[in-house]
């Protein structure tokens, strides 16, 4: 059996270059980078040309980039270590609903902490009204974070027109860039953030690895204590291999974006036609999401009157990977929470099916998700107990 891989907003294979890059690191480069010998000067010295790499490609200073386990661990670096700098002067945060768990839950933990927390809603199709954000913000906010683009159901959030506001009013800004870093031309500056998470596996790089951007001069603490690594910011020993694979696969993704990012034209025309067959194959089919404003490679549908998770084990039996959410959600039985904060029912949201695309997606590969996925349908339904 052929399989098909169609969960790329969970994680991507690394690219082969990434990983002929970061080969020598755990071996014959093995150094600690805060040794001063030879062994750790290599291994710094690979890390400040990451560095270096990293922040050029979103015309960020070297010293703004400090490197972290993951998006999830900068989300909560970002969250935390603004709120706690400045909890003697303000203590309002202000989000939207339908923010990845690093946020959301993140910001419920600063909620017992004392700290108020504003969720902004969306609309139906996931967009916020930078207006509604303005109106929101008061004279005891210390932080605004709103996602760049929503990693279930890929609405590309205004983050420029936000940031502006944030900027006008003398608040941080942060926004979780997990699922465009990589994949689309990120200007820190033209963006107006304070504060970018971003992490590597979603762009075909090395799994536990990630960075915070932080714009100099905001206030923020260290989130972890111990050595003086990442400027006092971040202890802990580098992940040198990890790192060295982040700036290559950041490099690899650049090239796109010179060449007028043909891929994500292939791939977005990949998307259109799941999209278009779905909705045109499967009665009682919706499109989750904005239509147009959103990421290229997604698709989220609500099939009505069966569940989700009985449509992801039938394709897993047709060797076809997808998801219904998040994969940091798994194992939940609950519903989405972002599919509820933009209007759907339970049993809508409980219906829901994330197809991503990504570079090893192929057209064959799509045609045979559009011949499978309404025979699922058909079958599941005949059993459902929910048509009446």
């Amino acid at each position: 059996m052929k399989r098909i891989y169609m969960d790329y907003a969970a994680t991507t294979p690394m690219h082969p270059e990434v990983l002929e890059a970061m080969k020598p690191y755990f071996a014959d480069r093995f150094g600690n980078p805060s040794s001063i010998h030879f062994y750790g000067r290599e291994a710094k010295k690979a890390i400040d040309s990451a560095r270096d790499l990293i922040a050029g490609s979103i015309n960020a200073k070297s010293e703004e980039i400090i490197f972290t386990s993951g998006g999830t661990e900068a989300d909560n670096f970002a969250l935390e270590g603004v709120a706690y700098a400045n909890e003697k002067k303000c203590d309002h945060i202000i989000s939207i609903p339908i923010e990845h768990h690093a946020v959301t839950n993140c910001l419920e933990y600063l909620k017992r902490r004392g700290f108020k927390i504003t969720y902004v809603p969306v609309d139906k199709t996931g967009m916020v009204d930078p207006e509604d954000i303005r109106k929101a913000i008061t004279d005891r906010t210390i932080l605004v974070s709103v996602m760049h683009a929503n990693n279930e159901i890929g609405t590309i959030e205004p983050i420029a027109e936000i940031g502006k506001i944030c900027k006008e009013k003398n608040v941080y800004f942060h926004t979780d860039a997990v699922q465009t870093f990589g994949h689309y031309k990120i200007d820190v500056n033209e963006l107006n953030v304070d504060l970018l998470s971003a992490s590597a596996h979603k762009l075909y790089g090395p799994k536990g690895v990630g960075m915070l951007y932080v714009r100099k001069g905001v206030k923020i603490v260290p989130y972890l204590y111990g050595g003086e690594q990442e400027r006092g910011m971040r202890a802990s020993t580098e992940n040198v291999p990890g790192i060295v694979g982040f700036a290559k696969a950041v490099e690899i993704a650049g090239h796109g974006f010179d060449n007028g990012s043909q891929t994500d034209k292939r791939i977005r025309q990949l998307r259109d036609k799941l999209i278009q067959g779905i909705l045109s194959k499967i009665d009682d089919s919706i499109l989750n999401g904005h239509p147009t404003q959103r990421l290229d490679n997604n698709v989220n549908v609500s099939i009505k009157y069966i569940e989700g998770e009985s449509i992801l084990l039938n394709l897993d039996l047709e060797g076809i990977a997808a998801s219904t959410g998040s994969a940091c959600s798994s194992g939940s039985l609950e519903p989405s929470h972002v599919l509820l904060a933009i209007g759907l029912d339970h049993e809508s949201a409980h219906s829901s099916l994330r197809l991503t695309l990504g570079n090893g997606t192929a057209e064959e590969e799509v045609d045979r998700v559009l011949e499978v996925l309404p025979k699922i349908v058909k079958k599941l339904r005949e059993m459902s107990p929910l048509i009446k």
